[in-house]
């Protein structure tokens, strides 16, 4: 890697017009800021489509992108719809959070006015989009078809016929709803023909994009209902554990998390065929792509299915780098950062340094009571990516407010004691802390940028409501603050 820095920005947080961020005017003008301000990645979030929690580590498919960030604006301008009519959409919407329940409800019916008004099953790029995707489209179209026939159920809940695909079922239930199954298509078409269009854009700017890979999928899924056989499911197709972590100082009960665990040994016996598919698409989407939860792929946590909480789980082994040299025999070298947050044990060190990846270092974890955290910035290796925080955290002036004395103390002396006063110049000055650092790469949120407040944080771990909802205002990204990140960004020499 070269010195280089970039931004941790959420398409969902981008201001633009209706309700939501997308892939409209103002992601191009947020890349043209990346690039006056001497930056040279855009982080963001996963794309799938999200379903109940609205997080984006929870999809209905690990392969589709979200319909959600699909611009209106450029289905206006295809005359697909008016501007009056997306206008209308937005009405008693807050431009500074997003409205998931608005959104849901407004922007399908648009979106299916769009299909309607479209013509697409005549346009042959369409029709070559779907035979080009059909080892994953197809299923997953069926599969949001049922679900919105059965009122959102989960498809555990579905008729045992079409729960588990049988053959007529399949055929069955692929006439009856050929339409909305054309209409998933169709969102699936535009949100890729208009991604990859900004991703070009980005590119030419010289801004590479960081995508993020969950290691799991969700349990309610497009991806376990078409192979269940791929995951810790019964003869009746249920599952038998699921992921989480154990309990620790922060929690007595452990994480829950509650998606189904890969069955390492089905991978390997395929060559691990639908993560190297899995792999391949994400890097059509990303020039760079963020694993979540590297630890798991050296051991996980195996809850009980049904169990309350995560406390009486048990660690598995995972396939460890096996997976990743196949992904390579198969796709050649691929750009990866890895997440090796929380407790790593030495395997899982080791399994870090034979794959040559960089990990991640958090200021905001650098300055515990002991003086002697790993995440000071002395200890760090030029390969690794250094973050003032992450999406998973307060935003840093937030935790400046909230630090107990004895860690700030330790802060303000590391950054040399008596000279910031007040938090935003605190916060500037972790952030000046970070693009210091020997790290490689140096990611900063858009939120701290900003010296923006808790209102501000993307998501709490382990929590429901009042996640992933963040809009950054219009114009916030302003001149005088892209002259102060690029004089920053040229100091510490990233551009």
């Amino acid at each position: 890697m070269e010195r280089k820095s970039g931004v941790l920005m959420p398409i969902a947080s981008l201001p633009s017009k209706y309700g939501i961020g997308c892939f409209d005017e103002a992601a191009y003008e947020f890349i043209d800021n990346l690039s006056r301000a001497g930056q040279s990645y855009w982080q963001i979030l996963p794309m799938g489509p999200t379903g109940f929690g609205d997080s984006p580590y929870q999809s209905f498919s690990t392969f589709a992108g979200n319909p959600y960030f699909i611009s209106l604006s450029e289905l206006i301008k295809k005359g697909y719809l008016t501007e009056r009519e997306c206008e209308e959409s937005t009405e008693g919407m807050n431009p500074q959070f997003v409205r998931y329940d608005m959104v849901y409800e407004r922007r399908f019916r648009l979106l299916k006015k769009a299909f309607a008004n479209s013509g697409i099953e005549t346009d042959q790029s369409y029709a070559s989009f779907v035979n080009e995707n059909s080892d994953w489209l197809g299923d997953y179209a069926l599969f949001m078809a049922i679900k919105d026939r059965e009122g959102g159920k989960s498809y555990f809940e579905w008729d045992d016929d079409i729960r588990h695909r049988d053959p007529e079922a399949m055929v069955s239930y692929r006439n009856k709803l050929m339409n909305d199954v054309a209409f998933y298509q169709f969102l699936q078409y535009e949100f890729a023909t208009q991604w990859m269009a900004l991703k070009k854009y980005a590119g030419d700017k010289g801004i590479e994009i960081i995508g993020d890979i969950p290691i799991y999928v969700a349990m309610d899924s497009a991806d376990t209902w078409a192979h269940p056989e791929l995951f810790q499911f019964d003869e009746n197709k249920n599952p038998t554990a699921v992921a989480g972590c154990p309990p620790d100082v922060f929690s007595e009960d452990g994480q829950l998390w509650g998606n189904p665990l890969y069955d390492w040994e089905a991978h390997s016996q395929t060559g691990y065929e639908w993560w190297i598919e899995r792999i391949r698409h994400v890097y059509q989407w990303y020039d760079i792509v963020r694993i979540d939860h590297f630890r798991g792929f050296d051991e996980y946590y195996a809850i009980p299915y049904g169990a309350k909480n995560a406390r009486k789980g048990e660690w598995l082994p995972g396939p460890g780098l096996d997976l990743f040299r196949a992904a390579k025999r198969a796709l050649g070298d691929f750009k990866v950062i890895a997440e090796d947050l929380g407790f790593l044990t030495d395997s899982v060190k080791e399994m870090l340094k034979d794959s040559g990846f960089p990990g991640m270092k958090i200021l905001q974890f650098a300055f515990d009571e002991s003086g002697e955290s790993d995440y000071l910035p002395y200890k760090y290796q030029r390969n690794s990516v250094v973050y003032t925080g992450t999406h998973d955290n307060e935003t840093t002036l937030s935790w400046i407010k909230h630090m107990p004395p004895a860690e700030k103390n330790i802060a303000l002396r590391y950054l040399g004691a008596g000279r910031f006063t007040g938090a935003k110049k605190l916060t500037w000055a972790m952030i000046g802390l970070a693009e210091a650092s020997v790290s490689d790469m140096c990611i900063i949120p858009m939120q701290d940028l900003l010296c923006l407040g808790d209102f501000a944080r993307i998501n709490t771990p382990s929590t429901i409501g009042n996640n992933w909802i963040w809009r950054m205002k219009k114009d916030a990204f302003s001149d005088k603050l892209i002259k102060k990140l690029y004089d920053m960004t040229k100091l510490y020499g990233r551009l």
